[in-house]
C-alpha cells in the first residue's frame, strides 16, 4: 500500500496516529536522556534496538512468518539499519550533554539535508522556494547554536551528525519504498542495530542498579518499536503531505518534557531558531509532495494520446 496515496484514506485517523507516534518518540528520548546519567550510551542504544527487535518479532512474526525477513535488497537494508543505529547513537549522546529542545531541533534539519542529497544522489529538481526553505532551516540552526557564543561547543556537532545520518537513512528508505514491505524494513532496523551495537556491548555495558532502571531499558525498545509501527500505519491512512506538518508537534512535546522532567527551557534565541526550523521543515515536507504530484500531472498531460 502506498503511503502517498492510501487506498482507504482516513486523514484524521492518520493525523492522530502520527501525533501519537512522535509523542512516544519524545518519551523514548526522555528515558534515554535520564538513563544516560547512569549508564554508557552504547548500552542504552543496544537495548533500544534489541527490545525493538523482540517487539517486532512478537507482534508481526506470527502473522507474516518468513515474509517478515524476505528482502530484495539485503545490502541496502543493512546499510540503512547501520545509518539508523548510528543516528540513534549520536542523538542519545547529544541528549547526554544538551537540553532536549536544542538537540531535537537541530536534528530536525534532516529534511533539509534530504533535499540536498536527493539532488545529488536521486537527481531530483528543486524549485527556488524550497532552496530558500533549506537555507532558512540552516539559519535556524545557527540561531540556536550561535557560533562565537558559549552555546557553540563540540557537542553541537552531535545533533548535526544525527541529522546527516538520518537524512542518508531516509534516502535509502525512499529507494526501498514499494520494493520491500515496510514491516520488513522495520524488522531489519531492529536486527542490524542489535547486531551492530552488540560488538561494543562487552566494553560498554553496566548492569542496571535498580529495578526501575532494569524496566526502563526494555521500555525504550518497546516504545521505539511501537511508535515506528504506528508511524507506518499512519501513512496507510493519509498522504505524506497531509501528515508531515504534524510530525513537528514532536518539538512541542520536547519543550514540555525538557521543562517538566529536566528543568530545561530554551532561551528566546533558541525558541526563534526552533520556530524557523519548524517552518522550513513544514514547507519542504508539504511542497515536495505537491511538486511531485504536479510533475505526475504534467507527464500524464504530455503523454501521447492524452
Amino acid at each position: 500500500m502506498s503511503a502517498a496515496s492510501p487506498a482507504r484514506p482516513h486523514p484524521l485517523r492518520g493525523i492522530l496516529m502520527i501525533m501519537t507516534s512522535v509523542a512516544m518518540f519524545t518519551a523514548m528520548d526522555s528515558i534515554a536522556k535520564y538513563l544516560s546519567r547512569y549508564y554508557p550510551v552504547p548500552g542504552i542504544v543496544w537495548a533500544r534496538y534489541a527490545f525493538h527487535l523482540l517487539f517486532v518479532i512478537a507482534i508481526l512474526g506470527p502473522r507474516m512468518k518468513l515474509d517478515l525477513v524476505r528482502t530484495r535488497h539485503l545490502g541496502l537494508q543493512i546499510v540503512r539499519g547501520m545509518l539508523l543505529a548510528a543516528s540513534s547513537m549520536l542523538f542519545f549522546s547529544a541528549l547526554k550533554f544538551m537540553p532536549m529542545a536544542e538537540a531535537s531541533s537541530i536534528s530536525f534539519i534532516a529534511p533539509m539535508l534530504v533535499t540536498l542529497l536527493a539532488v545529488v544522489l536521486l537527481k531530483e529538481k528543486v524549485e527556488p522556494a524550497r532552496w530558500v526553505a533549506v537555507a532558512a532551516g540552516f539559519a535556524g540552526v545557527l540561531i540556536i547554536i550561535r557560533p562565537g557564543s558559549g552555546v557553540f561547543t563540540w557537542v553541537a556537532v552531535l545533533p548535526l551528525a544525527t541529522a546527516a545520518s538520518f537524512a542518508a537513512y531516509q534516502i535509502l528508505t525512499r529507494k526501498l519504498a514499494g520494493v520491500d514491505n515496510p514491516y520488513t524494513s522495520l524488522f531489519y532496523s531492529g536486527l542490524v542495530g542489535t547486531v551492530m551495537l552488540a560488538a561494543v556491548l562487552p566494553f560498554q555495558w553496566t548492569t542496571p542498579t535498580s529495578i526501575a532502571h532494569a524496566l526502563l531499558l526494555p521500555a525504550i525498545g518497546f516504545i521505539g518499536g511501537l511508535s515506528h509501527l504506528i508511524l507506518i500505519r499512519a501513512y496507510d491512512q493519509a498522504s505524506v503531505s497531509t501528515l508531515a506538518p504534524f510530525s513537528y508537534t514532536q518539538l512541542v512535546w520536547v519543550l514540555v518534557a525538557g521543562y517538566v522532567v529536566f528543568g530545561d527551557f530554551p532561551d528566546h534565541w533558541s525558541l526563534i531558531g526552533i520556530a524557523v526550523i519548524m517552518a522550513s521543515g513544514i514547507y519542504i515536507a508539504t511542497h515536495q509532495q505537491l511538486s511531485e504530484r504536479q510533475r505526475r500531472i504534467e507527464l500524464q498531460e504530455s503523454a501521447p494520446g492524452a
